[in-house]
């Protein structure tokens, strides 16, 4: 499953520069599919989605720091375990109930995400 940043964050921005999926943005902050991955252009995502990797997405928060689901992997393929957690504070980095994932369905998103890395 991907994780997910509670309301308990305090903004202090230390999960950011550890996502190697770039799958973490400050609050109110748009997003891209494309940021910090080799996806561009138009593309089909895993779950079937068809997007547009380099157009803004709408902030998932506009309060406080938020992960992309589409892109989070729980660093699997990178890390033993998701580096967001590992470095918060408050301990508000956690498992996102609404997006369960396997294991193998999380490093076929990073594999995709990330096909020469």
């Amino acid at each position: 499953m991907a994780i997910v940043i509670t309301d308990e964050c305090i903004n202090c921005g230390a999960c950011e520069p550890e996502c190697p999926n770039t799958a973490i943005y400050e609050g109110a902050d748009e997003w891209r599919y494309s940021d910090g991955t080799s996806l561009e252009g138009d593309v089909v995502l895993p779950s079937g989605k068809a997007v547009n990797a380099d157009e803004a997405q709408e902030p998932i928060s506009d309060e406080i720091y938020y992960i992309s689901p589409d892109k989070c992997t729980e660093c699997m393929g990178f890390h033993e375990e998701p580096q967001c957690a590992a470095v918060c504070p408050v301990d508000c980095c956690v498992p996102d109930d609404d997006h369960e994932e396997s294991e193998e369905t999380l490093l076929a998103k990073q594999a995709f995400m990330h096909p020469n890395g």
